[in-house]
């Protein structure tokens, strides 16, 4: 699920949520949490409105709304929250990201993506690194794979087509960086999560 800065500030006005958090003190980058029972039920009714074409215009905007509502109010709230004022403090950042997020499976250098959003390469590579944790081109490998891993997983597709659909020319240095992240190579890695999903089991992050 991905949530913008206008959606979650809409909740946090609209249900007049308190958050008490030092935007000196930001944890800049991404973070991992457990969910829930309440907010894995939500997920579950997400998805159940795949089937329900009618209901899903206006009932799956609520559900997301509840979602954030949920993520605001539980125990990693002041987490969840600073992806609003990381947007708002860290200059050029949210553009660059957005613009990778794009065109993940297109090539490009650390010098262009500076250049569009007029900045200088170290000041780009910094302020890119104190919000995502990674650089710029570690973070459009990392989109390559979960989105591999998501078209093998849904789509059913083999190991070259979804290396190839997300933008690389080799299968073996796809395979090589896809065990290195996740920890096996994709066939067995897509067999391990089908499995966990036929016997309810469910990894969640936020």
């Amino acid at each position: 699920m991905e949530f913008t800065t206008s959606e979650i500030a809409s909740v946090v006005m609209d249900a007049h949520i308190k958050l008490n958090i030092n935007s000196k003190e930001l944890y800049l980058g991404a973070f991992a949490g457990k969910t829930d029972e309440e907010l894995l039920d939500l997920f579950i009714r997400l998805l159940k409105l795949c089937d329900r074409p009618k209901d899903n215009y206006f009932l799956a905007e609520l559900i997301k709304r509840e979602m954030i509502y949920r993520l605001l109010t539980g125990e990693y709230g002041y987490l969840f929250f600073q992806q609003v004022l990381v947007e708002q403090q860290v200059d050029g950042i949210g553009k660059a990201i957005d613009w990778i997020k794009k065109n993940y499976n297109c090539t490009f250098t650390v010098e262009e993506l500076a250049k569009l959003n007029n900045m200088s390469v170290s000041s780009l590579h910094h302020k890119f690194k104190a919000v995502t944790t990674m650089g710029p081109l570690q973070y459009q490998k990392e989109l390559r794979l979960r989105e591999a891993r998501r078209l093998m997983l849904r789509d059913s597709l083999d190991i070259t087509a979804a290396a190839m659909e997300v933008g690389y020319v080799s299968s073996s240095q796809f395979t090589r960086e896809y065990k290195r992240l996740f920890g096996k190579p994709p066939l067995k890695d897509i067999s391990a999560l089908r499995k966990s999903f036929r016997a309810g089991v469910f990894e969640s992050s936020i």
